[in-house]
């Protein structure tokens, strides 16, 4: 393995304020629908989740405004980076996922993007209500309370 590829198992993009904008209820891990050189843009990690989501069209489920750079080798034959992909999940979950974005009003946030043990690139989505104000702040005082109680163990011994 060349020393500029990620290992099998390797994290390509992390979509990190997710869990803080949304309430994370239930997560599914889905395949992507891609082209040989988005594929190898991917394998040297540079891709962007942060600002896409996922939803429905034509009884399928879409990844929007996800982006993978061009792979600077391929001239002609590269790919649009924004482009719609496909994300391909089992026909029961795609309609459990359509009905909770429709009847409740959910949505789906890409949280991971990676590749597995068998090197296929993956996507652990999220299905999501997003949170008020007051609720970020309850997480921000959660999280400072735990990292003063880690401190204060630390010097108690």
């Amino acid at each position: 393995m060349a020393a500029d590829k990620p290992a099998p198992g390797k994290l390509v993009a992390e979509n990190r304020k997710a869990r803080f904008n949304y309430e994370i209820l239930e997560t599914f891990e889905a395949g992507l629908s891609l082209t040989g050189t988005e594929v190898k843009s991917l394998r040297q990690g540079k891709s962007n989740i942060a600002e896409s989501y996922a939803t429905e069209q034509n009884g399928e489920i879409f990844l929007i405004n996800g982006h993978i750079p061009e792979y600077l080798q391929a001239n002609r034959f590269n790919h649009e980076p924004r482009r719609p992909r496909r994300l391909l999940l089992h026909r029961k979950e795609i309609n459990k996922l359509i009905g909770a974005i429709q009847r409740d009003g959910m949505t789906l946030i890409p949280l991971k993007l990676y590749f597995n043990q068998r090197g296929i690139a993956k996507l652990l989505l999220g299905l999501a209500r997003g949170k008020k104000v007051h609720d970020k702040r309850e997480t921000e005082k959660k999280r400072d309370w735990e990292r003063e109680k880690g401190r204060l163990l630390r010097e108690k011994g």
